[in-house]
């Protein structure tokens, strides 16, 4: 008879390479079992006589022939009180004696005899193990460690006709945990269905609602021989089934606010589970383990894990890995001093935070600094070495102070949700702070200038006392090439991607049932006779935004939406089906909110709808103010979060917030009247994808973009994203910047060297800066007309954004592109600002004559199963040229916009931005108080309260820009990273 045909040849492939090729496991007789304690005893007695002589010999002293007895007795009864998991990292205390069950892998020499335990630690096996003594039920293999069952395994042969399906099955419908001692939840610590192309695994049997985890490789596994070989090849190895008890599996409290419709309030539903860590999750905590050990301190590691990833518990455990990682056993302290996970999220994540403290509770080694404390709280965090530090992105600079006065330590960086706020300025910040070369000693001899600029150039470059971990799901290019490992270009270090996530489970395909909407709109002109020339992009951007704030568009719309909700929405999810609209800017949301408020009391709905946006709103339209909580009305300390949840809010209205990290899974439609675009659009529409009880499918409604863009959109991030090594961004790019700015004629070769001389040497003349730049400054005015002068700020910011984000990848030792970039750096702050020419005046000279929405189609957007390809930066700007507008008449451009949908004014927001630049820095009592007297956290808050009231000036006539400006996360990071400039500046007097 053929061989390797059954479930039987499967089972004793499994035994014997854990048995006898690698000798790791022995196989012990079902015989031997005890069902009545769960245990195998023979197992028991022999690890404790073996490792721990001296106890067992004085229990002998006390029990006699009974200490065998009395030894197992004692274990059986903590299994039932205290399940396994305790029961192994906890010594069992019998008769004044504490016995250890099992022995970690120690991380260090300092005990050379724990080593010598831990190899003596019995990996054992059973198979067709009848656990019961109610029937004869078997289960294939159970595994053992000093006797303790760990794990079971239900085994499928392909060749048989059966899979990992039947093996499911077989566990919901014959593995009954009621009345069974060995099958309680915690007993064995998982359970394995497994077939020879796929791997399922539950920590938990209950009957038929047993829910089972994927636990493969990819999309396919790939093993030796067996598909499935990596999971007794690899998973179920001794080394990696002890790192897996004493650092992976936890039990785990989930804590949700459920509204009670009896009380009419919350109540907290508790669910305790045990954690087990996907395949992916492990893979990448492994796999960065093992390359730090090999190549230590100072790289960068970028892991692209889909929504549905379960990156909270990822993050957890590589933090907790790394909090107690030493490179080598000889070491005598961990590699790294301390770990930072920084969020970009005002509100620190609550699962993180709760995640690390379910893992180590003892008091002092984890600080979490949220926006509740204060500076201090993580500068002396950081100075008291705690182990692992949790804050938020805008507390950089924080950190970078403090670090400065510790060079030669080490420190982790993990950042959750790895954007392009972190590989920007605030990234540089940190990389500077926590180099090695901030602290370095005053060399004695004397140095040209060329030595001390090339000092600052390295200072900036690869820092070796800091490894960064970045986590996200949609990688944009410049953060692939920053925090990308290079293979052949730049790709992630580990990836779990949206495909995978989708077709395991975890998430829903939110863009199968895509309904599009196309806008009809004519324009008509109060006065036929004159005819004005306007740029034509300005002018279909601004009219564009006029057009869908009249009451017509929002109501059209509106109705649209709503309707849709009622007949369709609100019956999915068992009834319990909720909404979001995602409008363009705070005042749409304003709008939206008061016309859907009298639609819905029109139709006498039993529900209304919430809106979020930040501050205050004024409308001209009603002559009132407008905030978030005026609108809501919410009774008491209910968030938004919790109203939606309520039976009396059913749709939520957004703008800018709530569009990422907000995960609501009864969110089954989302309406869409906002450009979107590349990632935003993957993570503003991902709101969706959450699953839950009931939920199998989603809508999305779009009034503004093209389907096929947002199914390009989600078909780059679907698979793993990479930047061949032909598109890398070229570093010497910056050359042809450089070569434009210095066609203007502006800087000149004696100035840029005075100014060098007094920057870079560490004096205090830096007041004789001024005259230098002012002298440019008047240049500029004098010599360059309004498009020249457009043309320089434009190729000078670019210059400066290029060469910050090369300086994060490459070393330049390049002398001029430094000098040029503190140059230009403080140059721009001196510059007048140039006149906007958005055509603001044709508003008055239209008027909208009619409107209509109309249903385009509805998409079943599909997805392919391929990699997105990036390509890195370019400058940009471009040549020195002046741009050529294009001029067209307004009769032309209204048709243009009757027949087009027309687009979001983005391009000239730079414009607004440095008008208000020149504001705030002509405002001589705000500049005044940046000074020594004043603490830097008061100097802040002034500066702060400035910046608010001079953005109020752009309500009533550049409301885009007032609400790009204002959205939370977007108005944290500019201010921050404004300010620090400015205080450098002023206070520390350029101090580098």
């Amino acid at each position: 008879m053929a061989t390797g045909i059954k479930e039987l040849h499967l089972e004793q492939h499994i035994e014997n390479h854990l048995c006898n090729k690698t000798g790791e496991y022995q196989s012990i007789s079902p015989k031997l079992y005890d069902k009545e304690n769960c245990i195998i005893p023979s197992e028991l007695i022999a690890f404790v006589k073996a490792t721990q002589p001296e106890q067992y010999k004085k229990l002998q002293e006390q029990h006699g022939t009974q200490t065998d007895k009395q030894i197992i007795n004692t274990l059986a009864k903590n299994l039932s009180r205290n399940k396994t998991l305790d029961t192994l990292r906890f010594p069992l205390r019998i008769s004044g004696e504490r016995i250890k069950l099992l022995y970690f892998k120690p991380v260090s020499n300092k005990t050379e005899e724990h080593a010598i335990w831990y190899q003596q630690n019995r990996m054992s096996i059973i198979r067709q193990l009848q656990y019961s003594k109610k029937n004869n039920n078997a289960i294939d293999m159970v595994f053992f460690i000093n006797g303790i069952p760990l794990l079971t395994i239900e085994l499928k042969n392909a060749l048989t006709g059966q899979n990992h399906h039947n093996a499911i099955k077989q566990y919901m419908q014959d593995r009954d945990p009621k009345g069974e001692k060995f099958l309680e939840f915690q007993r064995c610590l998982v359970h394995f269905a497994v077939g020879t192309e796929k791997v399922f695994m539950t920590t938990q049997l209950k009957g038929a609602s047993t829910f089972f985890l994927p636990f493969n490789q990819d999309l396919e596994n790939k093993g030796s021989g067996f598909a499935t070989s990596y999971l007794w090849e690899d998973i179920l190895s001794k080394d990696s089934l002890i790192d897996l008890i004493q650092y992976y599996i936890n039990p785990q409290i989930n804590v949700e606010k459920i509204y009670d419709p009896k009380t009419k309030g919350f109540k907290e539903e508790k669910k305790k589970i045990l954690l087990f860590p996907r395949y992916h999750q492990l893979r990448a905590v492994r796999r960065i383990i093992n390359d730090v050990i090999e190549n230590g301190v100072g790289n960068k590691y970028l892991i692209q894990h889909s929504a549905g990833s379960g990156k909270s518990n990822t993050i957890t455990w590589l933090a907790y890995k790394l909090a107690n990682f030493y490179q080598k056993k000889t070491d005598e302290k961990a590699l790294f001093d301390s770990i930072l996970i920084v969020t970009d999220r005002k509100v620190l994540d609550r699962q993180i935070q709760n995640n690390i403290r379910q893992f180590d509770d003892t008091p002092g080694v984890v600080a979490y600094i949220d926006d509740k404390k204060t500076s201090k709280d993580l500068s002396e965090a950081i100075i008291q070495e705690k182990r692992i530090i949790i804050t938020t992105l805008q507390k950089f600079p924080v950190i970078s102070e403090t670090i400065a006065h510790f060079p030669n330590k080490n420190y982790a960086v993990i950042i959750d949700e790895a954007h392009s706020s972190q590989t920007g300025n605030a990234a540089g910040h940190m990389r500077k702070a926590l180099s090695l070369e901030v602290a370095a000693q005053v060399d004695e001899r004397q140095k040209d200038l060329s030595d001390i600029i090339e000092d600052e150039i390295q200072a900036q470059g690869v820092q070796k006392n800091i490894s960064f971990f970045a986590f996200t799901a949609t990688p944009k290019p410049k953060t692939e090439e920053i925090f990308g490992t290079k293979i052949k270009g730049k790709e992630a270090f580990d990836y779990y991607t949206m495909e995978q996530a989708i077709k395991e489970g975890f998430i829903l395909n939110v863009i199968n049932n895509y309904m599009s909407f196309k806008r009809y709109y004519k324009l008509v002109k109060r006065n036929e006779i004159d005819d004005k020339e306007y740029d034509k992009k300005k002018a279909i951007n601004l009219l564009n935004s006029f057009v869908d704030l009249q009451d017509h568009a929002i109501e059209k719309k509106a109705r649209i939406m709503i309707e849709h909700f009622v007949s369709q929405t609100q019956n999915q999810i068992q009834g319990k089906a909720r909404a979001m609209l995602v409008t363009r800017s705070r005042l749409h949301a304003v709008r939206y909110k008061r016309k859907f408020d009298d639609i819905m009391r029109e139709m006498r709905l039993p529900y209304s709808a919430l809106v979020a946006f930040s501050g205050t709103v004024k409308d001209e339209e009603t002559g009132e103010e407008y905030t978030e909580k005026s609108m809501n009305n919410l009774q008491g300390k209910v968030q938004i979060p919790e109203a939606l949840k309520m039976p009396d809010f059913r749709i939520l209205i957004v703008a800018n917030k709530y569009q990422t990290g907000f995960d609501e899974p009864l969110l089954h439609t989302m309406f869409v009247d906002k450009k979107l675009g590349g990632a935003n659009t993957v993570q503003t529409l991902s709101r969706l994808n959450r699953t839950c009880k009931g939920k199998d499918s989603t809508m999305v409604l779009d009034f503004v973009n093209d389907p096929k863009l947002v199914n390009a959109d989600f078909q780059h991030f679907y698979g793993k994203n990479h930047i061949p090594a032909d598109k890398l961004t070229d570093p010497n790019s910056i050359y042809d910047l450089l070569h434009n700015i210095e066609g203007y004629n502006l800087l000149s070769s004696i100035e840029m060297n005075r100014f060098s001389e007094i920057f870079f040497r560490k004096g205090d003349n830096y007041e004789d800066l001024q005259p230098i730049l002012d002298q440019v400054a008047k240049r500029f005015v004098e010599e360059l007309d309004e498009d020249q002068q457009r043309d320089f700020k434009r190729d000078a910011k670019s210059f400066i954004k290029f060469y910050q984000f090369l300086r994060a990848i490459v070393t330049f030792t390049d002398v001029e592109l430094e000098e040029h970039f503190v140059f230009l750096s403080a140059l721009l702050k001196k510059l007048p600002y140039v006149k906007s020419k958005l055509p603001l005046d044709l508003l008055g000279e239209i008027e909208l004559h009619s409107y209509k929405v109309q249903h385009q189609y509805t998409h079943n957007l599909k997805m392919e199963s391929k990699d997105g390809e990036d390509k890195g930066l370019t400058p940009d700007g471009g040549g020195g040229a002046t741009l050529i507008e294009d001029l067209d008449f307004l009769s032309h451009i209204i048709k243009v916009l009757n027949d087009t949908f027309g687009i979001d004014l983005t391009d000239y927001d730079r414009i607004d931005f440095d008008q208000m630049k020149e504001n705030i820095y002509s405002n001589e009592e705000l500049m005044g108080f940046f000074n020594q007297n004043n603490t830097k956290d008061n100097i802040q808050e002034k500066f702060f309260e400035e910046i608010d009231s001079e953005l109020l000036n752009f309500i009533n006539n550049k409301l885009e820009f007032y609400n790009k400006m204002t959205e939370d996360r977007v108005n944290t990071m500019f201010k921050n990273l404004w300010f620090n400039q400015l205080y450098d500046s002023k206070v520390r007097g350029l101090h580098r």
